[in-house]
């Protein structure tokens, strides 16, 4: 039987299409249509059984109803070539006696045998993409933070807590924070030293270094006065 139609059952769709994307589960469905007056069990098989859960995947479907049946695909952790799937399913149907139901179907119904008519409909599995590649490039990155310090203002990928403006400044240190002020031609910028203890520890050095000088110079101005009165 061609894919989507049979004698006994009518399959919509006529493929399987799993939205793809990796690391997730993707489930799609199709409905079984019973257009005879009899009752027809089904059955739905796979070539990839640990890849794909049926549910149901045997069942009885009444005249003129329906049965809607789905088909839940495992997640991936790699893509295959260029999305191509080779996974296919399989639909058995068979007409049952009047008033079968589900706990009635066995195995042995779905044999072939002289003067049974075991119809079946192939479906086969499509992958479709969800997402596609950034279509932006380390390059672009780049030039965006270019851009974005000619206008004078600091890239928003950059840390806040390392690149601050002026006026963040002028609020920190009301609370007594250490800032290491950096002006240049796009701007001036503010780097907090608490985030970097190798600029603090420089500023204690060049501020000790002020200290001793300042103490050699009082020392040298109270021994002047004693220096002075021992030449004469």
């Amino acid at each position: 039987m061609s894919a989507g139609s049979a004698s006994f059952l009518e399959i919509q769709p006529s493929e399987l299409a799993f939205p793809f994307e990796l690391m997730k589960q993707s489930s799609c469905s199709m409905q079984l249509a019973n257009k005879t007056d009899r009752y027809v069990a089904f059955k739905v098989k796979t070539t990839n059984p640990k890849q794909y859960c049926v549910r149901p995947n045997i069942g009885v479907v009444l005249p003129g109803s329906t049965c809607d049946v789905t088909v839940t695909m495992q997640a991936q952790r790699e893509a295959p070539a260029d999305l191509q799937c080779k996974d296919k399913f399989l639909v058995q149907s068979v007409a049952a006696e009047n008033g079968a139901a589900t706990q009635d179907i066995s195995a042995a119904m779905f044999n072939k045998e002289p003067g049974k008519v075991v119809d079946e409909c192939k479906l086969r599995v499509i992958y479709v993409p969800t997402s596609s590649p950034s279509p932006f490039s380390e390059d672009s990155e780049q030039g965006s933070s270019a851009r974005s310090l000619e206008n004078g203002t600091p890239n928003s990928t950059l840390p806040q807590s390392v690149f601050r403006s002026s006026g963040e400044a002028s609020k920190d240190k009301s609370s007594e924070v250490p800032f290491i002020s950096l002006s240049n031609l796009y701007g001036t910028y503010v780097f907090d030293i608490d985030q970097y203890p190798e600029v603090k520890r420089l500023q204690v050095t060049r501020m000790s270094e002020q200290l001793v000088n300042c103490i050699l110079t009082m020392l040298v101005l109270c021994c002047m006065p004693l220096l002075r009165s021992y030449t004469n």
